[in-house]
């Protein structure tokens, strides 16, 4: 008995270690799950964005070139006018008199021409055969001629009278969209020398957006178009986007119509001026939307969700998982971001696996077990 006692004595210590053992077992944590995404080498566009106001393919101030009382609107405001559709009517009656004073002229000019006329004729068969003298012919000759003048004066002025008869009548110079009048039924307009501007017309079947580049970016730009002897970005073809002020794209791109000849000193920026179509009148004067440029492509570029990347004073990190499933932490060199992707320039390799989500749960030389990551929902920058 006495034997037994001292032989369980001395098996519980190994009892207890091998317990210990299992127990431990037990307690040791899986490794973390943890999202990642698989760089790959690729043709990466890189793009610049500018601000950028848009106006129509022409706005067309109307303005009276009479003075006047405004008598009349015949259009309704923010619809849209053909060429042609009588706008405004400005009070008639003083133009009117003044074109029948003028009328009255050339009535007055016409029977003295034909008095004079009348004259020459009897006169110039009697001085043929010297029955009168040749300074009668001369007078006669010279009555008519000046009466032949005078009569196309008359004409001169009253078509310029009817002319200004007919600024009375305002009509819309193109095809477009109307504003908003800034005069009323009453309003004199029409005053030198700040005739007041009553309405604009902008034609908007296609816009201009006009925007500033700086010298930096256009010589950016210019270079990597020569390097690559693609054709200067006045002659390209639609290739540029455009934002609208609520973040969706317009689906039609627009074409660069030309470049200013000069850099403003002042500023330092360049005017350039875009053209896009604009069927469905989507767009209208006086939006501002953001300009899309692709500035150049970076050859064999990797890509990896922003949320991948940590910095940390400057420097940035992510975590690699290796074919052991082994983290390893890595210093990268980031470019400029796309959308909500980061442009790896330095320290990524294509097919390596970068931690996506988990990275709270990992840290250096620590095991996990990698799913791969939602490609789509990274790039929107969505979990």
């Amino acid at each position: 008995m006495r034997l037994k006692l001292i032989g369980l004595i001395v098996c519980l210590p190994f009892l207890w270690v091998a317990c210990g053992e299992k127990t431990a077992e037990k307690a040791a944590p899986p490794p973390p799950e943890v999202s990642v995404v698989e760089t790959v080498a690729q043709d990466v566009p890189l793009y610049l964005e500018f601000v950028g106001e848009v106006a129509g393919m022409k706005d067309i101030a109307i303005r009276a070139r009479v003075e006047g009382f405004l008598e009349g609107l015949h259009f309704k405001e923010g619809s849209e006018v053909k060429q042609g559709d009588p706008l405004y009517t400005l009070e008639s009656q003083p133009f009117e008199e003044k074109v029948a004073a003028r009328q009255s002229a050339v009535a007055e000019q016409e029977t003295m021409l034909a008095k004079t006329k009348g004259d020459l004729e009897r006169i110039r068969p009697l001085a043929d055969i010297n029955a009168v003298s040749k300074s009668d012919l001369d007078q006669a000759v010279a009555a008519y001629e000046a009466n032949l003048s005078s009569l196309e004066a008359a004409k001169a002025n009253l078509r310029a009278a009817k002319i200004q008869l007919s600024y009375t009548k305002i009509k819309s110079p193109i095809n477009g969209i109307i504003g908003r009048t800034k005069a009323k039924v009453g309003d004199f307009v029409g005053k030198d020398p700040n005739p007041v501007i009553l309405n604009t017309v902008s034609r908007v079947d296609t816009v201009l957006v006009t925007f500033f580049i700086t010298e930096t970016q256009y010589l950016t730009v210019a270079r990597y178009l020569a390097k690559e002897e693609q054709a200067p970005l006045e002659d390209r073809e639609a290739n540029l986007e455009l934002i609208l002020i609520d973040g969706s794209v317009y689906e039609h791109r627009g074409r660069t119509d030309f470049i200013n000849r000069e850099v403003d000193s002042t500023t330092g920026a360049m005017l350039i001026q875009a053209s896009f179509p604009n069927p469905e009148k989507l767009l209208r004067p006086g939006q501002f939307a953001r300009v899309k440029l692709a500035a150049q492509v970076v050859k064999g570029g990797i890509l990896i969700p922003q949320r991948c990347v940590m910095e940390l004073q400057g420097l940035y990190n992510v975590y690699v998982v290796d074919a052991e499933n082994k983290v390893t932490i890595r210093e990268v060199t980031v470019g400029p971001t796309v959308d909500s992707l980061w442009l790896i320039t330095k320290g990524l390799k294509p097919g390596e696996k970068v931690i996506y989500e988990g990275l709270q749960k990992v840290k250096d030389g620590a095991t996990v077990k990698p799913t791969p990551a939602d490609m789509n929902a990274a790039k929107q920058g969505k979990k």
